[in-house]
């Protein structure tokens, strides 16, 4: 069974072994109820036509035994190779007084007792009669009169219909019970549509969407403490992963000050070459602060359903905030592209973040003298180019995680702003991704859905 994942396929599975038993044994029950029915409407007309002859015996009048006196409209039934029935009037003691046999022998067997209600006997032609005794005083002697009829005669139209049942009515069990299987298929859909709807909305929980529950109300009852588990689940994720936010953006506001104070006090030494390496630390923690912060809110940042923004605009902004930093780095930055409107589907403050990011990571990679390049195309796509080394084949998937670096010896803040990067582009249902630039470099290519202005 636990090759069956599915519930329904489980439940189809048992229910085509049950159908394939039940197809068996149906008609087998079917068949032996039909046989006892056919045997039992048998005795009864016997019992009756015994009852019939019993009205065809007189006492005799010299006070012997009884005569037998059978209508000549009666006889054709007794009588004949083809007779429907055939008879024997035994006394008390099992003497055959008359019978319709040609060899004056009673129907049942010499060993069968007079006092059984019905019996059964083999002919010697192959065929089965069965028959019925029954007692009648007549005076006051005791005489017993016995019927039976032919299973084979052509007239018997009872067997007929139950030999027949098998071949010709039995099959119809199995579509019938098939039928059954598809009707309970659909029952069973049915019936799991709440736990399907379930997967779906368990499936759409992530960081920005904590608060989403799994629906008990619709639950069948069997899966209810399974959903309340998973919900409970859930209340402890979001209270931690809370806690692990608010921590991390406190602990990112506290240490504002301390860097400011630190700068504060640094600008007043007089060590020239030690103020400028002290310098350069606080600028590289700010930064980092600064991301950690980004990081914070953006765990928690959805992008509205009808809000826009212009890709080129935002692009623009970017290149010029990020333009003096170029130019005190000894390098160029250009924007390229298409010069109209490029509207998205996102939030503009947030794509801002992620196009300083990857502009100010392209900085730091590409060497003194060298150039950045973001170019903004029609369908909603940002590429950033430098002229640094590249990025490995092997490093392309591990550099947009967070704290990732290739040079660990090498100080300075580590891998957050592509992370922040990867995070802007999931809140947009967009895509960020990295490959060679020809002629030496990287390009950072982020993809986004592309929208008409409202």
């Amino acid at each position: 069974m636990t090759r069956f994942r599915s519930i329904i396929s489980r439940v189809v599975a048992l229910h085509i072994v049950a159908i394939g038993v039940t197809s068996v044994l149906m008609p087998l029950a079917l068949y032996w109820l039909l046989y006892e029915a056919a045997n039992s409407l048998h005795r009864d007309a016997l019992r009756a036509q015994a009852s019939t002859v019993a009205t065809f015996l007189h006492p005799a009048p010299d006070g012997g035994e009884v005569t037998l006196d059978i209508p000549p409209e009666a006889q054709p039934i007794y009588s004949g190779e083809y007779a429907l029935y055939s008879y024997a009037i035994l006394d008390a003691k099992g003497n055959v007084l008359f019978t319709s046999r040609p060899d004056d022998a009673p129907l049942s067997a010499p060993s069968d007792p007079l006092t059984n209600d019905s019996f059964t006997r083999h002919r010697s032609k192959g065929t089965l009669l069965i028959g019925v005794s029954v007692p009648r005083a007549i005076g006051d002697r005791l005489y017993w009169i016995q019927v039976g009829q032919d299973l084979a005669h052509r007239d018997v139209i009872i067997d007929d219909i139950v030999a027949s049942f098998l071949p010709r009515v039995a099959w119809i069990t199995f579509p019938i019970l098939l039928l059954l299987l598809l009707i309970d298929i659909l029952i069973f859909r049915r019936a799991l549509d709440p736990v399907r709807a379930a997967s779906d909305t368990a499936a759409s929980i992530g960081p920005t969407s904590t608060d989403v529950r799994l629906s008990e109300q619709s639950m069948p009852i069997e899966v209810v403490p399974l959903v309340h588990a998973v919900n409970q689940a859930l209340d402890r994720l979001e209270a931690g992963f809370r806690a692990q936010r608010e921590f991390t953006a406190d602990m990112a506001h506290e240490l504002r000050t301390p860097l400011a104070i630190m700068r504060a006090r640094i600008d007043t030494m007089d060590d020239q070459p030690l103020r400028q390496s002290l310098e350069t630390d606080i600028v590289n923690m700010t930064r980092t602060v600064n991301q950690v912060l980004d990081i914070a809110e953006l765990e928690a940042f959805v992008v509205d359903g009808s809000s826009q923004a212009d890709l080129q605009a935002v692009c623009a902004d970017a290149v010029a905030f990020m333009a003096p930093l170029a130019v005190d780095s000894d390098k160029t930055i250009a924007l390229t592209g298409v010069e109209t409107p490029v509207w998205v589907h996102g939030h503009a403050e947030a794509l801002f973040r992620a196009v300083r990011n990857l502009v100010e990571n392209a900085i730091r990679h590409t060497p003194a003298g060298g150039a950045i390049e973001v170019d903004v195309a029609a369908d909603g796509t940002v590429r950033v180019l430098d002229e640094g080394p590249g990025v490995p084949a092997t490093d392309r998937e591990t550099i947009f995680q967070r704290f990732w670096r290739r040079d660990r010896a090498r100080p300075g803040s580590r891998g957050l702003g592509l992370a922040i990067v990867t995070r802007v582009a999931a809140a947009h249902g967009g895509t960020i991704s990295v490959d060679d630039r020809p002629g030496g470099g990287a390009v950072f290519t982020l993809r986004l859905q592309p929208t008409r202005p409202v």
